[in-house]
């Protein structure tokens, strides 16, 4: 008795079927839970930067170069500082936004200020304060505080930039009237220019030292940076404030420039974001942190930046953990996309997996149910052409169908484990072939023409 192996993907199309079940059920809470988390972050995210030319424009170019990598782009949204990184934050027109330390709260804002989170801070922004060696109000004595500059044409900045609040509080505490000078109110490119072109006397910045006017102001002529030497003081009534000190030769060693130390006060700048902004996000933001201000610079040692110690705002535990412990553990072998998927879907599979383990104890019965239906609903049909026999239905009608039936079930295949049914059913055709011609030789409609298939 002959038969033939079948092809091996027979086998593993009836077990997917027999397992179709269990593979949906498993697929749709694998969807649903990927709706639930959404751990794939958007990919464009909006970063508030600050002025042309200033330390904001400059890191906001590098953060987004170091998310491109990632497949995540960056619009940056040009502003006028640091307050008004703030008040767009609160009104949720950008995502993330660089955010000068020491900004005053109100009832008005808590609402929006517990929406809002720190992703670490970033770096020392010190109080710088040029002005000309000899200024149109100046007197004989060297100019060494604030009340020295009575008189003087002095820019603050915009308001947007957070610096004419920080004025004010320098006023008060030098017990100051805002009439002792004349301010403006210019956005740091065109104070520079006036300033170089004599329109007025002395500018105002908080700034890193990075930016690019502040860099060519230490090193421009005629130019003169105040030493704040009360800045233990400052730092002490004012407690968003720390002294910084810019040593002799620091800006260039060879013209030795500055002179001499300069004392200087100094805030903190922080990366913040909304607690909408996707935590894959916020986490990518971290590292990019990590990268671009752990470096020793000017005001800081090596990996004193960032950090998370006295933030302004709720720390976010996607930055915490990840300034603290660098990239995930995958996300240094995998792309970013794959490792944060997995990241964030492990426990939702673990889950799912646990749930869908007992009822795959389903899957083999069904499978044998679906082998052995292959074999058994022909019964049915073999059935019916022994009662129409009964009937005296004519011979060669039956004959006929069961040539047909015959065809049909040597063309079946199962595995070698149900080839007994098989046989079986053959064996059963082969009788009641004998039966409808009252012969119990050779039998006329095929049964006995032992091709079927069987693996």
């Amino acid at each position: 008795m002959a038969f033939r192996i079948s092809s091996p993907f027979s086998w593993l199309r009836d077990a997917l079927g027999s397992a179709a079940p269990l593979l949906l059920i498993t697929l749709a809470l694998l969807v649903a839970a990927y709706q639930w988390l959404e751990p794939n972050p958007p990919r464009t995210v909006r970063l508030a930067t600050g002025p042309e030319q200033s330390a904001y424009d400059r890191f906001g170019g590098r953060y987004a170069q170091a998310l491109a990598r990632d497949g995540i782009r960056v619009q940056l949204v040009p502003t006028e500082g640091s307050a008004d990184n703030l008040l767009r934050l609160r009104r949720g027109e950008v995502d993330v936004a660089f955010v000068q330390g020491g900004f005053v709260r109100s009832a008005d804002t808590a609402d929006a200020d517990a929406q809002l989170l720190s992703l670490g801070n970033l770096f020392v922004e010190p109080v710088w304060l040029f002005h000309r060696s000899t200024p149109a109000s100046a007197n004989a004595q060297p100019i060494s505080q604030l009340k020295h500059l009575a008189g003087a044409r002095l820019n603050i900045g915009t308001p947007g930039s957070g610096v004419p609040e920080l004025w004010a509080q320098l006023l008060t505490l030098n017990q100051l009237e805002p009439s002792a000078f004349v301010t403006t109110e210019l956005a740091p490119t065109p104070a520079t220019v006036a300033f170089i072109n004599g329109e007025v006397d002395a500018l105002l910045f908080v700034s890193a030292p990075e930016a690019p006017l502040v860099q060519m102001l230490l090193q421009t002529p005629g130019v003169r940076l105040l030493s704040f030497e009360q800045s233990e003081a400052y730092a002490r009534r004012l407690p968003f404030l720390s002294p910084a000190l810019l040593p002799q030769g620091v800006v260039n060693l060879a013209s030795n420039l500055p002179e001499h130390d300069v004392r200087l006060i100094a805030t903190t700048t922080s990366l913040v974001a909304r607690d909408a902004t996707h935590p894959a996000l916020q986490q990518l933001f971290a590292q990019a942190a990590r990268e671009l201000h752990g470096e020793a610079g000017w005001f800081s040692r090596a990996r004193e930046f960032p950090n998370a110690t006295h933030a302004d705002f709720d720390v976010s535990v996607e930055a915490e953990r990840t300034l603290r412990n660098g990239p995930p553990f995958l996300q240094r072998y995998l792309p970013f996309w794959l490792a944060n998927l997995i990241e964030r879907m492990w426990l939702a599979g673990g889950l799912i997996i646990a749930l869908v383990l007992p009822l795959s104890r389903i899957v083999p019965p069904l499978y044998t149910l679906r082998m052995r239906s292959k074999v058994f609903r022909w019964y049915a049909e073999l059935r019916d052409i022994e009662v129409r026999a009964q009937q005296g239905e004519p011979v060669e009608t039956l004959v006929r169908d069961l040539r047909s039936l015959t065809e049909t079930v040597n063309a079946i295949e199962v595995p070698l484990s149900f080839a007994d049914e098989l046989y079986a059913l053959r064996h059963n055709i082969a009788a009641v072939s004998r039966h409808v011609q009252g012969d119990t030789g050779t039998v006329t409609a095929g049964a006995a023409t032992p091709n079927a298939t069987a693996r």
